[in-house]
This record gives C-alpha cells, sequence and structure tokens, in this order.
C-alpha cells in the first residue's frame, strides 16, 4: 500500500475516500491487512501528511480507527475523545483536517457498549468528566421510546443513545461549522456517521434519510447549546 501524496490525495474524491474507509473495515473483519512498510510510511511521510479523511471517535481501547479501518500512516486524522463528541476544539481540528490539509470526508463513528454513554445514561459526576458527559444529555433526551429503566443497565437503551448521539453529532458540524457546510454542500468533502460493533469489529455506516431527527428534538436540541 501506497503512502499518499498530495497528488494521490487531490485525486481521491469523497465518495472514493468512503469506499477506502469500507474496503479496510471489510479487510479488519476478515483478519487481512494491506501490504504497507509502516517504517517506510514514517520516511515518506516525515516532510508532510495528506490523508484522506478525518475520524472523530471514542477514546474506547477497542475503537483504534487505524486498525478498524486498516490504515498506515499518513492516512488519517483521528480525533479521539469520551463518547465521540463534539466541542469548539474537535470543530476547529475537522476544519484544519479539511480546508487546509485537504481530507475529503469526515466520520463521526460510535461504538456499542460505550462507556461515556453509560455514563451519560445514568447521570454520572466526576470532576471533568461531568462536563463532558453532559454533552451527551441531548441524546439521552432526544431517546423517547423507551420509558422505563432508563439506565446503562438497559442495554437497548444504551444502544438507542448511542446512536441518536452520533446523529446528532453529525448534524451540529453542519449547523456549528459554516466553513464544513459549505465544503459538504459544494461536495469537496462528505460527511457521514456510523456504529462500531466491538463484538464483531463491523462498522456500519448510517444512510442520509437517518440523519433525519423529527423537528421537535431540533429545536429542544438547540435550545441547549
Amino acid at each position: 500500500m501506497k503512502t499518499l501524496t498530495k497528488e494521490m490525495q487531490s485525486a481521491i474524491t469523497p465518495q472514493q475516500a468512503f469506499q477506502l474507509l469500507k474496503k479496510g473495515n471489510e479487510r479488519f473483519i476478515n483478519n487481512l491487512k494491506a501490504n504497507r512498510n509502516l517504517l517506510q510510511q514514517v520516511n515518506e511521510t516525515s516532510d508532510g501528511q495528506h490523508p484522506f479523511a478525518v475520524i472523530l471517535s471514542c477514546i474506547d481501547s477497542r475503537t483504534s480507527a487505524e486498525l478498524i479501518f486498516d490504515q498506515g500512516l499518513g492516512d488519517i486524522f483521528s480525533i479521539r475523545i469520551a463518547g465521540n463528541i463534539l466541542n469548539e476544539d474537535i470543530l476547529g481540528s475537522m476544519e484544519f483536517a479539511c480546508k487546509l490539509a485537504g481530507a475529503k470526508i469526515i466520520v463521526v463513528l460510535g461504538h456499542s457498549k460505550c462507556g461515556a454513554i453509560k455514563g451519560a445514561c445514568d447521570h454520572a459526576k466526576l470532576g471533568n468528566l461531568t462536563t463532558l458527559l453532559d454533552k451527551i444529555k441531548p441524546a439521552i433526551d432526544s431517546e423517547n421510546t423507551i420509558k422505563e429503566n432508563r439506565s446503562s443497565s438497559n442495554a437497548e437503551f444504551v444502544e438507542k443513545v448511542a446512536d441518536l448521539n452520533v446523529k446528532l453529532t453529525v448534524k451540529a458540524i453542519t449547523e456549528r461549522s459554516p466553513i464544513l457546510r459549505e465544503m459538504i454542500q459544494n461536495g469537496s468533502v462528505s460527511l457521514v456517521g456510523g456504529m462500531y460493533d466491538v463484538g464483531s469489529g463491523l462498522v456500519s455506516f448510517y444512510d442520509e434519510e437517518t440523519f433525519e431527527v423529527d423537528s421537535k428534538i431540533l429545536a429542544e436540541e438547540s435550545l441547549t447549546k
């Protein structure tokens, strides 16, 4: 597998970038790896980097984006934070990755059995973690199909909140970053959400239609910002 050059990066379309990630995950779940020389890539990226994707995922030790998508050095920007939440610093990092460094796709990647989601569902309080988990609250409030046992002991509730957390984050990126919104609208960058199954290794990507959230929920979400 060749190290990405600026010319190679420029030739990749957002749709091709999406396919590169999908094929990488297929290799991962089939216990295959692209043939690459990482030490050679260290040398070849020493003077610059030209990643084709930026991935926002959780800090969970099982969810390394480079491994999940079978990518090498210089291939992806990896942003990791508990609960794959969004803040101004992360938005700024995404703007750098796409506008200045040329990435072609943004992926918001949640995962099953997420500890941050469980903590938020239980309204956990612990130092600065409290502020982070508060950013997951809109997803908890938006989940209105489960009326009882809305805690981490209910696995179905946890997964539904994790799903909504990704979808609301995807929507928030376009709402809170005019730079990224313009790039997405003009087709130079694509934005997609997905969920990683820690049991199988499979990444399931969402269709565009799944980003549509009830207008009432969105109105309530906007009030929390």
